[in-house]
């Protein structure tokens, strides 16, 4: 028995008719001033492409020397040794570079970036905001937020219009990785914590929590963790999630997402481009997500290597929502293997992608390349459930794609 449509069709259909729910990203609306990152200096010289330019700086230039050359003058640098040198711009960052271009018209073989700069300076921000969220099929981003930044607090503590696409998530990181560096900061917040972990500790930083969620109505908290975070473990931030953040998140009702695998600054010549990855022990979430059985786990890993392990565990524990082709796992080829290999071992049960975008341009390739290589698969699959007897109606594929590309079922 087959379908009497088109799967491949409809699946097309399904993506363009529903606007995607981006769970996770490091953007933020032009109301929140400098933080508001968009424009061809920002893109260009984002650390995907600086790290892929410093393979191929000139002889008579160092990495050094380029780390102290303005924003301008590092993006004409990598125009010129990846868009106008001597080889195609054929990695999945360069090639995102030339989709966005493509997207706004401009054409990307050029010898200078003057059109695109003098294109994006006649921009309102707003306008560009709406320009690429619609061209992009974004509906809602969550952002990436952190009370303890120097310009991003203020800007809550005084309050602001807030662009209701932007939604907030809590990032507890500064709040608590290597502690007790964090103490005095919290302290200057007004939180009673001490270097030692004690219960008066755990409860100040509860309360932090809970400010900081009401205050930015933040939909889920997210940490990045280290490819050798243990659980159970005696180490300091073990001893925080077991203590403050699993608790505080039963609490509310929200999720707890936890981005493990990141091994920072391999290369620290590369700046933001010198972190690399390593595999987890995946026994840790399965000792987690029995401990917390009521706390909704959002879990993406690094790792290549981690992928069919964290499917299997996924399958165990009903708590455990797997998400997204995180950083060096954002490559067609990697995420064509992910998403069947999650389809296959959970069925619809998963969120396929988020962008992890710093700047808002990248929505424009970032969802373009993901559903270009996602959307097949989807058709694979109903193709194959269709012939094994399965009476598939649009509907259906329509109900999928919204579900799962609109945070899950976990995100409102």
């Amino acid at each position: 028995m087959s379908s009497n449509f088109n799967i491949a069709e409809a699946v097309e259909n399904a993506f363009q008719n529903h606007a995607i729910v981006d769970i996770h990203t490091h953007l933020y609306p032009h109301q929140m001033g400098p933080l508001y990152l968009a424009g061809p200096d920002e893109l260009i010289t984002y650390h995907y492409l600086k790290a892929e330019c410093s393979r191929q700086l000139p002889a008579d230039m160092s990495v050094d020397a380029f780390n102290t050359m303005s924003k301008p003058e590092q993006a004409d640098i990598i125009w010129k040794t990846l868009f106008v040198g001597n080889s195609s711009p054929v990695s999945e960052a360069q090639r995102g570079i030339v989709t966005v271009m493509k997207c706004l018209g401009l054409s990307p073989r050029v010898d200078d970036l003057s059109e695109f700069r003098t294109f994006y300076n006649d921009q309102n921000p707003e306008d560009y905001t709406n320009m690429v969220l619609k061209e992009s099929g974004v509906g809602k981003v969550y952002m990436t937020n952190d009370p303890m930044d120097d310009t991003e607090g203020p800007m809550w503590n005084n309050g602001f219009e807030m662009d209701p696409r932007f939604k907030a998530v809590l990032r507890l990181d500064s709040a608590l990785i290597h502690w007790p560096g964090p103490v005095e900061n919290l302290q200057a917040m007004g939180y009673d914590v001490e270097a030692d972990l004690s219960e008066k500790t755990y409860s100040e930083l509860r309360r932090y929590l809970h400010d900081w969620c009401d205050k930015m109505d933040a939909q889920y908290m997210a940490i990045s963790l280290p490819p050798d975070f243990a659980y159970p473990s005696e180490d300091s931030i073990t001893q925080l999630m077991k203590n403050v953040v699993y608790p505080t998140a039963q609490e509310r009702g929200i999720p707890s997402a936890m981005m493990i695998g990141v091994t920072r600054q391999v290369n620290p010549v590369l700046r933001d481009g010198g972190d690399s990855l390593g595999k987890w022990n995946i026994t840790c979430l399965e000792n987690i997500a029995r401990d917390f059985p009521d706390v909704p786990f959002l879990i993406t890993l690094l790792s290549r290597e981690n992928q069919h392990e964290l499917c299997v565990t996924a399958r165990k524990f009903p708590n455990i929502m797997p998400f997204g082709c995180w950083w060096f796992l954002n490559n067609p080829s990697v995420i064509q293997e992910i998403t069947s290999e999650r389809f296959e071992l959970l069925g619809t049960s998963f969120i396929p992608q988020h962008s992890d975008a710093r700047i808002l341009d990248q929505l424009l390739y970032k969802w373009t390349h993901s559903i270009q290589v996602i959307a097949p698969v989807f058709a694979q699959k109903y193709e194959a459930l269709s012939q094994a007897g399965w009476p598939l109606t649009e509907a259906d594929i329509q109900r999928d794609v919204a579900t799962m590309f609109g945070g899950g079922n976990v995100l409102n």
